[in-house]
């Protein structure tokens, strides 16, 4: 066994070692082939840094030519520059020698021009600033003709063509519109089917009629009139409502305090509804969809409001036809010059129960109900108490005096006509040299005979402008007056 066992471990250390040269010689091969990558990385880094040397050698060789080629075009633009900088002092020098001679020159010429003013001075035996003064006048004068007569040629080429352009757009725009007007009074008259029904109204002891005076507001006149009843009161929408509440109590012929009382709720009703059913119609038919249902409200009122004896909304409506035409011909927003037109006149609604002007509560009911500020100055300024400052204003007033000053449109009284005429020739003779005038043409034109001793034909002119501003602001009246001014020389002589 022991034979077998060193057998086994000699062969077996035969093996070990036999193992252990292998793996020497694989070390050393190993070693070997180490050391040969480490050569060949080492040449491959030596040729690529000798590579890169030369590239980085290259590159600067190049920048340094580049910068060499700048340093040369730089020191070019030097010279250039130095050569220029030179030519400008050369010039510089050249206009200063000049400006210097110009000095020496203007010297020269002031000395002699003095001179010469000396010489003519007392050749002229005048100063130089009274030469200079005639001189002025005397231009003065010629140019304040020739300028009064190109204001005038002016002023006559603009009339005629302003005044040709305005009646054609007026012409137009009253064409088109053909609005129905209603001449009303201030008192409503009621007829009767007999002077017995008299008795039935004024009632047992006048009760009948106290009921309906208290009840209705109204004052009733009946002795005067035969077989009829006039109502009478400030108020048209009363007057109104009494007409009807009477109609309905003689048509019913029940007449007493009870019955009264009961008729009067109801006419004042279906009136109310009227009132509405008439604003609502009025803005309907003028396509004006978003007015304020209280403003439509105070509108219709209007339907019984009248002035000079015209009807008012009728008046407010065509106005606003007017106003939308003219704003159409003129370039103006249609929809606003409408609704400025149809409110113009809304403050006449309320004017008889509340304080202030017929413009005053049109603006604050305008403002109330939260009209835009181009309407409200519209309503201000339609009768001057403010300027137009704005066209739709302009078209408002402008189609509110045609409405108001067409004939037939409304109607004044006897004493109003005869305190406007007074008026206007007050304010003609009140002028210096009048020595006639005449209102002709029922108040619409003045003609005014002036002293020509006094006047030329300058003068004229400016009296007739002077006697228009003052009748602008001072008169009130519908449509215009023409101003005529009568400058005439009479010579006479007689041959013995």
């Amino acid at each position: 066994m022991l034979a077998i066992f060193a057998l086994l471990y000699g062969r077996q250390k035969a093996k070990v070692e036999a193992l252990k040269e292998n793996i020497k010689n694989i070390d050393e091969e190993n070693n070997k082939q180490v050391e040969i990558v480490r050569k060949e990385a080492m040449i491959t880094a030596k040729e690529q840094l000798h590579l890169e040397r030369q590239n980085f050698e290259n590159e600067v060789r190049d920048r340094r030519e580049e910068i060499s080629r700048t340093e040369n075009k730089l020191a070019i633009r030097e010279d250039q520059l130095e050569e220029r900088m030179q030519k400008v002092t050369d010039k510089q020098y050249e206009v200063d020698k000049k400006y210097d001679e110009l000095i020496d020159k203007e010297d020269y010429l002031a000395e002699i021009i003095d001179k010469q003013t000396k010489e003519l001075e007392r050749i002229a035996q005048i100063t130089r600033e009274e030469a200079k003064t005639q001189l002025f006048n005397q231009l003065n004068n010629e140019l304040a003709a020739e300028r009064v007569q190109v204001i005038r040629e002016n002023e006559i080429k603009i009339k005629e063509a302003a005044e040709e352009k305005s009646k054609e757009l007026l012409t137009q725009a009253m064409q088109k519109c053909a609005v129905e007007q209603v001449i009303e009074n201030s008192v409503n008259v009621v007829s009767l089917p007999s002077d017995e029904m008299k008795g039935r109204i004024i009632g047992r002891e006048g009760r009948n009629i106290r009921t309906l005076e208290t009840v209705t507001g109204v004052d009733l006149i009946i002795d005067d009139t035969p077989e009829a009843v006039v109502i009478s009161c400030f108020d048209p929408v009363r007057r109104a409502v009494a007409k009807l509440t009477l109609e309905k109590l003689i048509s019913d012929g029940r007449i007493h305090p009870a019955r009264i009382e009961e008729t009067f709720e109801k006419c004042k009703s279906e009136i109310e509804n009227k009132i509405k059913q008439e604003g609502e119609r009025a803005a309907v038919d003028l396509g004006l969809m978003n007015l304020n249902k209280e403003l439509i409200k105070t509108l219709g009122r209007l339907y019984y409001r009248t002035s000079f004896g015209q009807n008012v909304l009728k008046h407010s409506i065509e106005v606003a036809k007017l106003s939308g035409m003219l704003a159409a011909e003129l370039g103006v927003d249609v929809y606003s010059a409408r609704r400025a037109g149809l409110l113009h006149d809304i403050g006449k609604a309320v004017d008889q129960e509340q304080e202030g002007t017929h413009i005053q509560l049109g603006v604050e009911l305008a403002r109330k109900y939260g009209e835009s500020e181009d309407i409200i100055h519209a309503i201000e300024a339609h009768h001057d108490d403010v300027a137009a400052n704005t066209m739709l204003a302009a078209i408002i007033k402008i189609a509110d005096t045609l409405s108001a000053g067409r004939p037939g449109a409304r109607r004044d009284s006897l004493d109003v006509y005869i305190k406007r005429i007074k008026k206007i020739e007050e304010i003609v003779n009140s002028q210096e040299g009048i020595k006639q005038s005449f209102a002709v043409s029922a108040g619409r034109e003045v003609r005014v005979i002036v002293q020509p001793n006094i006047f030329d034909d300058m003068a004229a002119e400016k009296v007739a402008r002077d006697i228009v501003a003052r009748i602008e602001n001072e008169v009130e009246y519908p449509g215009q007056i023409k101003v005529t001014v009568v400058r005439e020389v009479r010579v006479t002589e007689i041959a013995k």
